[in-house]
């Protein structure tokens, strides 16, 4: 026992007592730590920083968009991840970043430092995906509307889970989604939509899962939803392979693929690209539905 200002203090017990005592969990099962929109910070600063990066080299968008050609020709895969981080202007990026602020400070304190930056990888994951497996293979998209939308998609979840009044959140969503349809914004609603489906999904999984299996069932539905997504990028990176051999005019499956001049864009557009790779393979596939 030692002396204390009130009393007296038993260490022994006060230890005992905090290895017993469960911690503290999220709804989701992660961990409760002293700055709870720690990651919502780090995120913002990775975007603003690589947009930064962004105005001193051109590079860094021709190496890091998403564009089809690369990830089919050179296995560029590290595209799908990369675009989310990338922006076109100021007023993209500070779209996108507001978005994350608010909604992503709302989202990380209920699901755990962990589990909020998984959702956000893989809604961002997702949303690339969709938009390789529909878009030309020279489309060009940047920007974490994908990611962010996957947050909308697991507000709207945490909102039910919880039992507060949704049509706030819904109203937001169809806003935004609505937004993605306005011509001439050239808005890529494709990685909205993929990014929208993997976020309320995944989160889905982690609050309705039994609290004694709440881990477990987070990694297999992360694993499965990443695995869908391998499967599809698979699968369209075949197709584009295939037409890349045997020319774009053998169907008109492969003279979809190689539309030029449309620049689907995660909320913005990107410039053009110079990759000898990719592009000496694309470039003479794509005369023929040019001229058409």
């Amino acid at each position: 026992m030692r002396a204390a200002a009130v009393g007296f203090h038993c260490p022994d017990c006060v230890a005992e007592a905090a290895r017993t005592t469960p911690a503290a969990r999220t709804l989701a099962g992660g961990h409760l730590h002293g700055d709870p929109t720690l990651v919502t910070k780090v995120l913002v600063a990775l975007n603003v920083g690589l947009f930064a990066v962004q105005q001193i080299s051109d590079q860094v968008t021709a190496r890091g968009a998403l564009v089809g050609a690369p990830i089919a020709v050179d296995g560029q895969w590290y595209r799908l991840i990369s675009s989310a981080f990338l922006h076109v202007s100021v007023t993209h990026l500070l779209f996108n970043m507001l978005a994350l602020w608010f909604v992503g400070g709302a989202i990380e304190p209920r699901l755990g430092r962990s589990r909020y930056l998984t959702v956000y990888l893989v809604s961002a994951l997702a949303g690339s995906v969709l938009s390789y497996a529909v878009d030309p293979v020279l489309s060009v998209s940047v920007g974490a509307s994908g990611a962010v939308f996957g947050l909308f998609g697991a507000l709207f979840v945490l909102a039910l889970r919880l039992r507060f009044d949704v049509r706030g959140v819904i109203a937001i969503i169809a806003i935004n989604v609505v937004i993605g349809f306005i011509p001439g914004l050239n808005i890529n609603w494709r990685a909205h939509l993929g990014g929208l489906i993997a976020g309320a999904l995944l989160t889905a999984a982690m609050v309705y899962a039994p609290k004694a299996q709440r881990t477990l069932v987070t990694v297999v539905a992360t694993v499965a939803i990443v695995a869908v997504c391998l499967a599809a990028t698979m699968v369209r990176t075949s197709t584009i392979r295939e037409c890349l051999s045997n020319g774009p005019r053998q169907s008109a499956r492969c003279a979809s693929l190689f539309v030029v001049g449309e620049l689907g864009v995660l909320g913005g557009t990107s410039a053009s690209h110079e990759q000898p790779g990719w592009a000496a393979t694309a470039s003479p596939a794509i005369a023929g539905p040019r001229d058409t």
